[in-house]
């Protein structure tokens, strides 16, 4: 242990604690976007879909009280989606693993809530004013 220490010099340390603050530094990059895209979006959609065919959306914007819809993807089962105003989570399902029901409200785009035995997603999709891609 004392060969390594002997080994070391002042700027050895200065090199390592620059390598740490630098792997950090994606993450403020990519968060600091994120929060730039969510404030650029005026709404905020939830799509449900059933066996990647779109079955409901709701603008979680313009959600005034809760609500809940129950589907049947399949005989025998069914997912319970509750919708409140900004947020949406599949509050009950008889799925084996009740992954989905686990994940709880999503709110922000990009989320998922996905409950693979059934074949139901839940996405939240924002619209943006003035979207990067033409």
């Amino acid at each position: 242990m004392d060969k390594i220490l002997r080994l070391t010099k002042p700027w050895d340390y200065l090199i390592i604690i620059g390598v740490i603050m630098a792997s950090f530094l994606p993450y403020l990059l990519f968060d600091t976007n994120k929060n730039e895209n969510n404030r650029e979006s005026k709404d905020v959609i939830a799509v449900v879909k059933i066996d990647g065919e779109v079955v409901d959306k709701f603008n979680l914007s313009q959600v005034s009280e809760s609500l809940e819809k129950t589907y049947y993807p399949q005989k025998g089962k069914y997912n319970i989606i509750e919708v409140a105003p900004g947020k949406i989570r599949v509050k009950e399902d008889n799925s084996p693993d009740q992954i989905a029901v686990h994940t709880g409200w999503i709110s922000r785009p990009g989320e998922m809530s996905i409950c693979l035995p059934h074949k139901l997603i839940v996405e939240i999709l924002g619209i943006e004013e003035n979207p990067l891609i033409y």
